[in-house]
């Protein structure tokens, strides 16, 4: 069985990519910030498994270089990663004039630099072995323009983007490069992002494991990409026949409901 590096392995998504994962067979590294909260969560897929392996490496994946120290990291640890997840990643609300420079930075970084880094430092050996799965999390929101959420709309279509041509590129090799582009989830990200959100009972709302679960099959699949979801399907065809300047309307409308800091 492989191993599998899962960043943002802290919360929603990315704990329940784990868990399926491990049920699998498949030992995991788990990354992300909060080390205690990896350690219980390491504990809790011992329980699911005990014969996989766990790894925790706590680092900040906003910082520049981060994809590097990971790198170097599982490369102390003496492991070769088969399957490699790019799930960390943050959001911002409100009016962009409005939002601290800092923080879009640093949320450009963690959602576009530090995954294409990670990518990067460790697709050579995929390539090498001729085996190996890139999962990216990518979001619906990167299919248009997102007024009110406009950098974070605009990473998730570098995520979308890449992922896709990265896709092609690698047919042939051996490896595949997989994005998974949820709609509206549960999880803590509404929250950090300022976000109210709408209710966990909408027919729109998915939960964290019913998206690792579709991200997880498309990845073993090879796919290129999945919109999770029936609804956020629909949603993906309609943007690409809709004209932008509606789009762009109706995004703005909803992101703006959505923002807790209206103006």
């Amino acid at each position: 069985m492989g191993i599998a590096l899962i960043t943002g392995a802290s919360a929603g998504i990315g704990i329940e990519l784990a868990k399926l994962f491990v049920t699998d067979g498949h030992s995991v590294i788990l990354v992300a910030r909060r080390k205690e909260r990896l350690e219980d969560i390491a504990t809790q897929l011992k329980q699911l498994n005990s014969e996989i392996k766990t790894w925790i490496i706590d680092l900040d994946l906003s910082q520049r270089g981060a994809g590097k120290t990971l790198f170097e990291k599982v490369q102390t640890l003496g492991l070769e990663v088969e399957f490699l997840v790019n799930n960390a990643g943050s959001g911002t609300a409100g009016h962009f004039s409005q939002l601290p420079l800092a923080r879009e930075l640093q949320m450009m970084d963690l959602n576009m630099t530090t995954p294409l880094e990670v990518i990067h430092y460790f697709l050579p050996q995929m390539l090498k072995r001729r085996s190996g799965r890139i999962l990216n999390v990518g979001s619906l929101a990167g299919f248009q323009a997102g007024p009110y959420m406009a950098t974070y709309s605009a990473t998730k279509a570098f995520v979308n983007s890449l992922s896709e041509a990265l896709h092609e590129e690698l047919k042939g090799t051996g490896v595949t490069c997989t994005v998974l582009a949820p709609g509206y989830t549960v999880t803590e990200f509404q929250q950090a992002a300022n976000i109210k959100g709408m209710s966990a009972s909408s027919p729109a709302a998915a939960t964290p494991a019913a998206v690792a679960r579709d991200g997880y099959n498309a990845m073993m699949r090879g796919g290129a990409m999945k919109v999770s979801g029936f609804l956020n399907n629909l949603s993906a065809q309609s943007l690409r026949l809709a004209p932008r300047v509606l789009v762009r309307k109706i995004t703005a409308r909803l992101y703006l409901d959505q923002t807790s800091e209206r103006k």
